[in-house]
This record gives structure tokens, C-alpha cells and sequence, in this order.
């Protein structure tokens, strides 16, 4: 975890207060979410129960071949992510959450140091259309960045929560191009990233067509 001093962030014209927390270096891995996704920390003997809501069985591979130990997880929905990290808290005993809107755009201004990621970074800090390859890549990769994250922008788009309730990504991924990544990329979830989802309802854990989707932690107030 990196910790976030004190600070403000500039939305919609108007000036927001943003207090200390941490945020997590790299995007949550597989390795991480698939103790959570797998009940690999469930009790072993018979007779425990363990209480924790788990992820269904995915439709397909939600890493889609690309890799898996050491890369970021995706194709997961925002509820998928606040679960994950309900489940953290309760291991852990530390309020870990998703970062919300502001603070991801006040870390992501400190990241690029500025309101937008300049031009000659791109390549050393961030995975995009021109050169991920279409897929994406093991977390860390690329170099830190100003505020001494991995990932922030671009590889796995990241979830965060928003005041209206709005299913938002940011910072954008391995898919779009250089100029779309950065800390002023913005996604709203839509019926086509989840459009290959045979379930009825569709799942509330993953998304089938939305593996550019993925979520880092913080942990404060």
C-alpha cells in the first residue's frame, strides 16, 4: 500500500476535499482474488461453515489464456470487487474498499503529475493499444510512476465507486489507445460487457466481455 497525503481534486468546476488514505501499489492480482474466489481460506475439517458469499463459476476463462499468476484480475463486475473486499476486511481487520471516484482521480493527478499523463510517459508507465499486444500484462511491468504506483493507468481499467452509483471505470486499459489512458479516462458499464453472459439474470460476479475491467484497493477513512 502507498500512502495518500491530504489533498484536493478539482470535479465538474468545483474544488473536493480529499482526506489521507492508502492505495494499493499494483492492481488486485488472480493470485489474491482467487484465495477469495475459490474459498481457498474456507475451513478444511467438515465441520466449519464459512459464511462468506464466493463467486459462482465463471462462463469461460475470465483470464482469457493471457496469464494468470502475477496479473491483474478481471472481467470482474464492481460488486465482484466490493465483495473481494468486504472478505479482506474481515481477514485482515482493515477497512479495505474501493477507492472512490475523487480520491482515484487525486491519486491519478499525483501519478501523472498533472491532469494529464504527458505524452513521452506513456509507454515507461502504462500498457495501451500500441503495445499491449491486445491482452493484458503481469502487474509491475512497467515503470512506477510519479506517485510510485504500477498500473495505474491503462492494463486492467480500474473500478470505483461514485456518488450516484454509477458503474464507472477509470484510467483505461490495455485496449484503448495511447492518448485514452490517463487520468481523465472514463468508462460507464453497458449492456456489451456482458452481452455473452448465457445466464438469466446475468451474473453478478463477471462480466463476459469486459475483460479490460479490474480494481486496486485502498484502505482509510
Amino acid at each position: 500500500m502507498v500512502p495518500v497525503p491530504d489533498g484536493s481534486v478539482e470535479i465538474a468546476g468545483k474544488r473536493v476535499s480529499i482526506a489521507s488514505f492508502s492505495i494499493g501499489r499494483t492492481e488486485v492480482t488472480w493470485d489474491m482474488y482467487d484465495v477469495f474466489a475459490l474459498g481457498l481460506d474456507a475451513p478444511q475439517d467438515r465441520g466449519g461453515a464459512d459464511a462468506i458469499a464466493r463467486p459462482s463459476q465463471p462462463y469461460g476463462a475470465p483470464d482469457y489464456g493471457w496469464g494468470h499468476a502475477g496479473y491483474p484480475a478481471i472481467s470482474v463486475t464492481r460488486a465482484a470487487a466490493e465483495a473481494f473486499c468486504a472478505w479482506l476486511s474481515e481477514k485482515t481487520g482493515k477497512r479495505y474498499r474501493l477507492p472512490t471516484e475523487a480520491e482515484w482521480m487525486y491519486a491519478a493527478a499525483l501519478a501523472a503529475e498533472g491532469p494529464n499523463l504527458a505524452a513521452q510517459r506513456r509507454d515507461e508507465v502504462a500498457w495501451h493499444r500500441g503495445n499491449s499486444s491486445g491482452r493484458t500484462h503481469p502487474v509491475g511491468a512497467r515503470r512506477l510512476d510519479a506517485l510510485g504506483l504500477f498500473d495505474l493507468f491503462g492494463n486492467a481499467a480500474e473500478w470505483v465507486t461514485s456518488s450516484n452509483g454509477a458503474m464507472i471505470l477509470r484510467g483505461g486499459s490495455f485496449r484503448d489507445p495511447p492518448e485514452g489512458v490517463g487520468p481523465a479516462t472514463r468508462a460507464v458499464q453497458d449492456d456489451s460487457w456482458n452481452e455473452r453472459d448465457p445466464q438469466l439474470p446475468k451474473s453478478r460476479w463477471w462480466l463476459s466481455d469486459a475483460p479490460f475491467a479490474g480494481f486496486r484497493v485502498v484502505v482509510g477513512n
